[in-house]
C-alpha cells in the first residue's frame, strides 16, 4: 500500500493562509454608531434609520466592522470596548446622550486611547456649562449658544478640499438645517473645513434667540463670509474628529455626495483607508422609508431646540 506522500510546500501556504486570515480579523477596526431616541416630527431626526442605513453602506468597507446601539447610551460600557470610533447622532444640549450622568468620563477614558469620534447634526451642540470644553478638545469644535445659529437653507458647496474625507465627492447644492458660526478651538489649530459655504440673507430672516439668531451672525452675513459646516479634526494628543452639522432631514441620505462624505469621515475616524473613489454605496426610496421612528402625523417636523 502506498501512503499519499507529504507535501511541504502545500502544508506550509496552508499555514500561511490561516494565518493571514487570523491576522487580517484580528486587524479589522470596529466603529460604534450610537443613535439617539424619537425627537422631530416624520422625516426630521430619524437617528435610528440614519445609523442603520450608515451601518448598511458601511458593510462593504474591508477591515471595517460597525455596531449600532440604537434608541439611547449604550446599556453596557462593554459597549466602547475596543472601538477604534465611536459617531454619534442624537440630541444635543440639555438632552445629549452623552451629557448624562457620568458619560463624559467614560467618553474621555476611550477617546484618550486614540479613538475618534464623530458627531452628527444636534449631536455637535453641548451646553456651556457640560461638555463644551470637552467637544472641543474631541472634535475642534461645537455649537454655542447665543453665538451659533441653526436655520434651514440652500447651502452651495463649490469647493472642497484635498482630504480623504473628501474622496469622490462632488461639490453640490443641498437644503438642511446647517449650523454655522460654530465656535473652533482657538486658531482653528488642526481643524480642516470640508464642507464651506456663503450663508444667505434668509438665514437671518428670525428674530435674535438661544439659536435663531444673534448680532454676531447678522453682521457675518451681512458681509458675505463663508461658514463651516462641517470639518475633521487632528487631536494633539492623537485621535481623530470629525463635526457635521447637517443631517436634519431624513431624506437627504438619499443625496450621494453628502451620504459618501460621511461615510469616508467615518472610515477616516477608524483610521480605515478611505477609498480613491470614495466609499460606494446605494440607497432607495425604499431604504429611505425603513426603520422610521412611530411619530404622530401632526408634528411640524421641527421641534423647539
Amino acid at each position: 500500500m502506498r501512503l499519499p506522500s507529504f507535501r511541504p510546500s502545500l502544508f506550509l501556504r496552508l499555514v500561511f493562509l490561516v494565518a493571514a486570515g487570523a491576522a487580517a480579523m484580528a486587524a479589522e477596526r470596529k466603529v460604534l454608531l450610537v443613535a439617539g431616541g424619537p425627537s422631530h416630527g416624520p422625516g426630521a431626526h430619524e437617528h435610528s434609520a440614519g445609523v442603520l442605513l450608515l451601518q448598511k453602506c458601511l458593510a462593504g468597507v474591508p477591515g471595517l466592522k460597525a455596531e449600532v446601539a440604537l434608541g439611547g447610551w449604550p446599556a453596557s460600557p462593554a459597549a466602547f470596548e475596543g472601538i477604534d470610533a465611536l459617531v454619534m447622532y442624537c440630541d444635543g444640549g440639555v438632552r445629549h446622550l452623552a451629557l448624562q450622568e457620568d458619560r463624559l468620563a467614560l467618553l474621555t477614558r476611550v477617546l484618550g486611547g486614540g479613538a475618534g469620534l464623530g458627531l452628527l447634526h444636534y449631536a455637535v451642540e453641548p451646553t456651556l456649562e457640560k461638555g463644551q470644553k470637552e467637544f472641543l478638545d474631541w472634535i475642534g469644535g461645537a455649537y454655542e449658544i447665543h453665538w451659533s445659529v441653526n436655520p434651514h437653507w440652500d447651502a452651495r458647496f463649490t469647493a472642497l478640499p484635498v482630504h480623504p474625507i473628501t474622496r469622490g465627492v462632488k461639490p453640490f447644492t443641498l437644503r438642511d438645517e446647517w449650523y454655522f458660526n460654530m465656535r473652533f478651538v482657538p486658531e482653528q489649530r488642526g481643524v480642516t473645513p470640508i464642507l464651506v459655504a456663503i450663508p444667505d440673507a434668509s438665514t437671518t430672516s428670525r428674530p435674535d434667540g438661544h439659536h435663531s439668531g444673534n448680532p454676531h451672525v447678522r453682521a457675518s452675513v451681512a458681509r458675505g463670509e463663508p461658514h463651516t459646516v462641517a470639518w475633521a479634526y487632528e487631536r494633539p494628543g492623537g485621535g481623530r474628529g470629525f463635526g457635521f452639522t447637517g443631517g436634519h432631514f431624513h431624506q437627504n441620505w438619499g443625496h450621494e455626495d453628502l451620504r459618501r462624505l460621511v461615510l469616508n469621515a467615518i472610515v477616516w475616524l477608524a483610521r480605515v483607508e478611505v477609498p480613491a473613489q470614495g466609499v460606494q454605496s446605494e440607497i432607495t426610496a425604499g431604504d429611505l422609508l425603513r426603520n422610521l421612528d412611530p411619530k404622530p402625523a401632526k408634528q411640524d417636523g421641527k421641534k423647539k431646540k
